[in-house]
């Protein structure tokens, strides 16, 4: 039984349960938002139904779906907080109903042009916080009952759930592609070396902030990015394509890896307080021939030389981008690179297991990696590691000295 709505008839009952059926949660968010709305307008024997979203920014609400108010939704109507029904609604973070709405009632014209007499609206939550405003409306004068009201927050509740679902969907869809439209295309034969990269969205933890970058130096250089901003989602990404910028920006002022990684220290201690990132960042010299290379926090690359086994080379490893404190020494070292060796750089979603230690991926990774074509390196790694569905992102990226 719901508190507040007293043993009540089995109409009352039946009424509670089309709002809180299970296989609501089922459904794709907007088609869910369209079905609670349906049943909310059925079950008030209302005209009308409508719901508005908060947003923050602007803190404004936003007409996202209506039932007999569509055109709201097609003209993007826009109402600031406080502002209006919904807005009052909003503001005053309670239920707010009108018997007899006037001109100066409500602030969209789409209401009055719907002839409607009065009104009843909820705040939706989440968190805490008002998220939005759910509101029905009738074209007679009507007084809605305490009934009314609990009834309508439960479907508040419901549809609640179904933005923030929405949110999340949409917080995935961008940030997969930022990230997508940030890493580099295919490189250019004209490097004068073999290249293979893969990049594959994490599934249950939704899109993060890794990221790996290939780019050339006006000293004839050869610039490899592999990195990974702490985190998911669409704040992640957005941390990650600035931090991708910030460093392709150090490196033409900067000769050694190092010293790129320390500036961009600065900056995320400055401007991107509270992230961390990990960056595995290396330079190629013009002859291929050597590789420079620096970690911030970020696993040690593979390198397989021909007919010696796979290794992780002896690199050191300085702390994370953001990790705070007084920032040390930054280390490069240099390694050879001969013709026909491969170097294989990744984020930890490559080689992480939940309840298996991380020395097993490595082992695992280390194995797989042969002196073979970057592109068959590539594909024997994800074949040999990867999942079908990665908890976590990966980010990987093979070069071979030609």
């Amino acid at each position: 039984m719901i508190e507040g709505l007293g043993g009540g008839s089995d109409e009352r009952l039946r009424r509670i349960e089309t709002l809180t059926d299970t296989s609501l949660s089922q459904l794709d968010p907007d088609d869910m938002l369209d079905k609670v709305l349906d049943r909310v307008r059925d079950i008030l024997r209302a005209d009308t139904a409508a719901i508005l979203l908060l947003d923050p920014h602007a803190q404004q609400l936003v007409a996202t779906a209506a039932k007999g108010l569509e055109q709201e939704v097609r003209d993007g109507f826009r109402l600031a907080v406080g502002r209006g029904f919904a807005g009052r609604v909003a503001a005053d973070k309670h239920p707010v109903t009108l018997y007899d709405i006037g001109p100066q009632d409500v602030a969209s014209p789409v209401l009055l042009q719907a002839g409607l007499r009065s009104l009843l609206g909820v705040p939706m939550f989440a968190a805490g916080d008002v998220i939005g405003v759910l509101h029905v409306g009738s074209r007679t004068r009507r007084r809605f009952t305490p009934d009314d009201i609990r009834l309508l927050q439960i479907a508040a509740d419901r549809a609640s759930a179904a933005t923030q679902a929405r949110a999340t969907s949409i917080d995935r869809t961008a940030a997969l592609a930022l990230q997508r439209s940030l890493l580099p295309t295919r490189p250019s034969d004209a490097l004068r070396i073999d290249i293979a990269t893969r990049y594959i969205p994490g599934h249950a933890s939704g899109v993060g902030g890794d990221w790996y970058d290939v780019f050339t130096l006006p000293t004839g250089w050869l610039g490899i990015v592999v990195g990974d901003v702490s985190g998911h989602g669409l704040r992640a990404a957005v941390v990650m394509g600035r931090l991708r910028s910030a460093l392709r920006a150090y490196t033409l002022v900067s000769d050694s890896p190092a010293h790129a990684l320390t500036l961009l220290d600065r900056k995320v201690h400055h401007f991107e307080a509270g992230n961390l990132a990990t960056v595995l960042y290396a330079n190629i010299s013009p002859d291929r021939s050597l590789v420079r290379i620096s970690l911030a926090g970020h696993l040690r690359p593979v390198l397989a030389t021909p007919n010696q086994p796979a290794a992780f080379p002896d690199v050191p490893v300085d702390p994370p981008l953001g990790l705070g404190g007084r920032p040390g020494v930054r280390r490069s070292i240099d390694l050879p690179f001969p013709p026909g060796a491969v170097l294989v750089a990744y984020t930890d979603g490559l080689v992480e297991r939940r309840n298996e230690i991380i020395d097993t991926g490595l082992e695992r990774l280390r194995t797989a990696v042969t002196a073979a074509p970057a592109e068959q390196v590539c594909a024997t790694v994800m074949a040999e590691l990867a999942e079908e569905q990665p908890d976590d992102d990966i980010a990987l990226l093979a070069i071979r000295a030609t």
